[in-house]
């Protein structure tokens, strides 16, 4: 149930609710939530009332802060909607920011919902859009100050003239400029509007107020605009720029502990050619590899991914080298040597067609036609055995169906490399292709072989903690 509606309750019912939920920190909405919680639980009285909260003030009620997100882990935005033609953007926007775990509460202003339906907004964020300042569902717990404050971040996308003029002159006439003049929390807006709009005087005047008054913006953009013909500054942000910018208030930037260290990472599969039209690979997606390369930057790398076939987006900040082969990976790899770290994650194919064909190879009734296979080069042996130019660190990946733990300890040995990230990829696991892994570290301390056994991860969540083994290992000198 995204939200919870609460209707035909008396005034009585009304005081109470507010009193209780003023003395937790919480909304009206959340306290129900909570009611009811006890409710089920059987953490009532024998009566079946719930304990009576302390009395507050009406001046304490008030001045009480709204209970922060970092209680829940989440963090919050109150996404708030401006009537212009980049209100379709902001439909983009909440996926964008739901992609990153942030939860979105959506406010519309009678324009924007010329633009964009409530319905559309809400769906996307998976709770209810709000229209109405005199909403007599959301109104009686003064819905306003709550969606003001029971968030970490307000955003105001698109920011038109209009909005922008309101919130520099305090007006509070609808319910997107009663928010954010009862704010308590950062604002962040992507103004959006015609270039002459932009550059008029008013607007200008309207900007270095709201600068003043501490409110960020991002944007607005040079580029064309909706109206034929019409091209300067004032088209707003891409939702991916505003998102970016919006994560950064509410998760700043974490230490860099592998800044300036060169990282190496090879992810996907190779495709070994039969002839021009077929190939021999495997199920490999290179997400992990992908995902360890994304991680790697974060904390501060230079990154070269070297990538066989994938349909992947790149990730942002990193070197990305597309190859084929094996033989093309191994060369590939040489050349982007030296490096600190060598992750190789990729999925190599042990074998190639001693005899590429160089034309279709035909179906007959003659004997199958031979498909002789030679090895292709072990690029994580080849790197691991370097007298020079070998990274400090070389990790590689171990693949298994079925003795996981002996396989890998033995290809640790085997390879020359430093760790080994053990993995089950038997079909029943969905590993190969999938979002999900578990991974056990293998790493080589003299003659001796620790094992650290990880849950059930997403590969996301593989890669950062694979990365934060390399920062906390990793010799700094």
């Amino acid at each position: 149930m995204a939200s919870l509606t609460i209707r035909k309750l008396d005034e009585a019912v009304k005081a109470y609710l507010r009193l209780r939920s003023a003395s937790k920190g919480r909304s009206v909405e959340e306290e129900v939530r909570v009611i009811l919680g006890e409710l089920i639980r059987g953490h009532v009285h024998d009566q079946g009332q719930a304990e009576p909260a302390p009395a507050l003030s009406a001046a304490q009620a008030a001045a009480r802060p709204a209970r922060p997100a970092s209680t829940t882990g989440e963090v919050r935005i109150t996404l708030i909607i401006g009537g212009g033609i980049a209100a379709y953007k902001a439909l983009d926007l909440i996926r964008r920011l739901k992609e990153r775990q942030i939860r979105v509460r959506c406010v519309l202003t009678g324009a924007a919902t010329r633009f964009v339906t409530p319905l559309a907004a809400g769906a996307l964020a998976g709770e209810r859009a709000y229209t109405d300042l005199f909403d007599p569902e959301s109104e009686f717990d003064a819905g306003h100050i709550r969606l003001a404050r029971d968030c970490d971040l307000i955003v105001v996308a698109p920011a038109t003239a209009d909005l922008m003029a309101k919130m520099a002159q305090g007006h509070a006439d609808d319910l997107a400029s009663a928010i954010l003049l009862a704010a308590s929390r950062p604002i962040l807006l992507a103004p959006a509007m015609n270039p002459m709009m932009w550059s008029n005087a008013a607007t200008r005047r309207n900007a270095a107020q709201l600068a003043r008054d501490g409110v960020a913006m991002v944007g607005p953009n040079a580029g064309e605009m909706a109206e034929r013909g019409e091209a300067g500054v004032g088209r707003m942000a891409e939702p991916v720029e505003i998102a970016d910018a919006a994560e950064r208030f509410l998760r700043p930037p974490q230490p860099r502990p592998l800044s300036g260290k060169r990282v190496l990472i090879t992810a996907g599969p190779t495709h070994e050619p039969i002839d021009p039209v077929r190939y021999i690979a495997n199920r490999s997606s290179g997400k992990q590899g992908f995902a360890i390369a994304a991680a790697a930057q974060a904390a501060g790398a230079d990154v070269t991914l070297i990538s066989g076939p994938v349909e992947l987006d790149e990730p942002h900040g990193v070197k990305v080298v597309h190859v084929e082969s094996a033989r093309e990976m191994l060369a590939r790899v040489e050349t982007a040597l030296p490096a600190d770290i060598a992750i190789f994650a990729a999925a190599v194919a042990d074998w190639r067609v001693a005899n590429e064909g160089g034309q279709k190879l035909k179906k007959t009734d003659a004997a199958l036609p031979p498909l002789a296979l030679v090895e292709n080069p072990d690029i994580l042996a080849t790197i691991s055995h370097l007298k020079e130019r070998r990274p400090p660190l070389v990790i590689g990946f171990a693949a298994e169906t079925e003795h996981l733990i002996d396989n890998a300890k033995a290809k640790l040995a085997r390879k020359g490399c430093d760790w080994i990230v053990a993995n089950d990829v038997s079909p029943a696991t969905g590993v190969m292709g999938g979002d999900r892994n578990t991974v056990h570290l293998l790493a080589r301390h003299g003659s001796r072989i620790d094992v650290d056994s990880w849950p059930v991860m997403t590969k996301e969540q593989v890669a950062v903690e694979l990365i934060a083994h390399v920062a906390k290992n990793f010799p700094t000198g």
